[in-house]
């Protein structure tokens, strides 16, 4: 794929790339690499299904015609299976409000850039309708019973089905139909998006521009603020939600006119919906394709899902039963930071170490002899591949090599369980000190990312103190 989009590139330009950059494709099956010569970088894309390409290529000369922010479309190969796109830059929208996800509290300054961006939305299901033929849509023309259906029964299979919890299949069709129903109650010619969230907008000169709006249709515009403002990732707190809807709502009038009231009462409904199709999302990209950051926003989507089950009572009994004890489970509380305030002791102290096999086992200097050394050298290694030589574990492309092409998830799934299991014992035992250690040949990519990996995970599900050290790299972190 990537002969192909050099030779794109030198269509296009005339000259040859200096540098092909591998690029993480997160949730998508495309491929995507950042092509650049002296003077001009571009994103090439290889994507698998025709079909989804020229919506995408489609829908964004469309879009720029309008004068919505997306990117150029440069040239595209005869089979449609390349193209090549206008470089945004390497920050999304999600990473810019990073700050304010990690404290809980977004700045002044993050409040009005996501303001900003959900006030160009009306923009783009509105203007962006006008004129398009929604032939061209690449699921289907229109939000329908089959498309509903579709999403519901998404949720049953890669999400229900996976948790193990026990449930009543005809209750649930009843409710699915139920739900159907109240959801198709109104017709809207408004374009879709369908995945308007912070990771699918980048922000290039401080201004938001959107991508990957090639799975839009014809629907309802409350679909795309449930999938904005409710993002589970996110999390952002309820008056900061209720600002990002009125600036909507507010930028919707310009379009037409809109009771505010039946609005917000509409839009909850839409927003369970959408909800138990991310759920779904991440049932299938997470326990079928192991990508860990899937699992993560488990927890998330479950606390937005409890807080909308009084919404749904009357229209979905079953589920507003079923939901109500399966959000209560440990399993799915969401994770809070573990922050040592001064206020409480936290006796468990664990200790994560990365290292390089030729230099030897890393020392403990506890007294205790060490804990559980993990060989990581059976992981396909990054460090064989040119572009990631000078990366380390930390680094997202090499992340996302190591998730998609590495083998790491079902390694760190073994991983997860040992180490909870010690350190649920050392904690009912009053234990004060453990060690984990992982190793690969130079210590750089796949030990690197490892530690990484069960440092997070410890220091969201415990209240412990851990520690990390990248012996080889210099680095030591200390999560409480």
């Amino acid at each position: 794929m990537k002969t192909e989009l050099e030779s794109l590139f030198r269509s296009f330009t005339g000259t040859e790339p200096s540098a092909v950059e591998p690029l993480t494709s997160s949730g998508s099956n495309r491929a995507y690499f950042r092509l650049s010569s002296p003077d001009f970088s571009c994103i090439g894309v290889a994507g698998t299904v025709a079909e989804e390409n020229q919506a995408f290529c489609s829908l964004a000369r469309h879009f720029a015609s309008k004068g919505i922010n997306v990117p150029e479309v440069y040239a595209v190969s005869r089979d449609t299976m390349y193209y090549l796109q206008q470089d945004l830059g390497r920050e999304s929208l999600f990473d810019r409000i990073a700050p304010g996800r990690m404290a809980g509290k977004y700045s002044p300054e993050e409040t009005a850039l996501l303001k900003k961006t959900i006030s160009m939305l009306p923009a783009i299901q509105i203007e962006g309708a006008a004129g398009w033929d929604f032939s061209k849509c690449l699921h289907g023309q229109s939000f329908n019973r089959r498309s509903v259906l579709y999403d519901l029964n998404y949720f049953k299979y890669c999400f229900l089905k996976t948790s193990g919890v026990e449930f009543d299949e005809e209750k649930l069709e009843d409710d699915f139909q139920s739900l159907a129903d109240v959801l198709l109650q109104e017709e809207d010619d408004a374009f879709m998006y369908r995945d308007f969230q912070s990771r699918n907008v980048m922000i290039k000169d401080g201004e938001p521009y959107f991508i990957d709006f090639q799975g839009g249709r014809k629907g309802p515009v409350y679909y795309d603020v449930a999938s904005f403002v409710w993002q589970a990732r996110s999390d952002f707190p309820p008056e900061l939600r209720s600002e990002l809807v009125s600036a909507y709502v507010s930028s919707l009038e310009k379009y037409r006119h809109t009771d505010r009231k039946a609005f917000l009462e509409r839009l909850r409904i839409f927003v369970f919906f959408r909800t138990l199709q991310v759920l779904g999302a991440y049932g299938f990209r997470g326990r079928f394709e192991r990508k860990r950051h899937f699992i993560e926003s488990i927890p998330y989507a479950m606390g937005n899902l409890r807080e909308l089950l009084p919404d749904v009572a009357d229209i979905c009994p079953y589920m507003s039963g079923l939901f109500t004890g399966m959000t209560a489970m440990p399993r799915y509380a969401k994770p809070q930071p573990c922050r040592n305030t001064g206020q409480e002791e936290i006796p468990l102290k664990v200790r994560i170490f990365s290292f390089s096999y030729k230099k030897g086992l890393p020392e403990d200097s506890s007294g205790n002899g060490g804990g559980y050394v993990f060989d990581c050298r059976a992981i396909h290694n990054p460090g064989k591949y040119p572009q990631f030589k000078a990366l380390t574990g930390m680094d997202p492309e090499v992340r996302a090599f190591l998730e998609e092409r590495g083998e790491v998830m079902p390694f760190l799934d073994n991983v997860f369980s040992l180490a909870d299991a010690h350190v649920e014992k050392y904690i009912s035992r009053g234990f004060t000190g453990l060690m984990f250690s992982f190793g690969c040949t130079g210590g750089q990519h796949r030990s690197v990312y490892c530690a990484e990996a069960l440092a997070a995970h410890l220091a969201e599900k415990y209240r412990i103190h851990v520690s990390l050290a990248h012996r080889e790299q210099g680095i030591t972190k200390d999560f409480r």
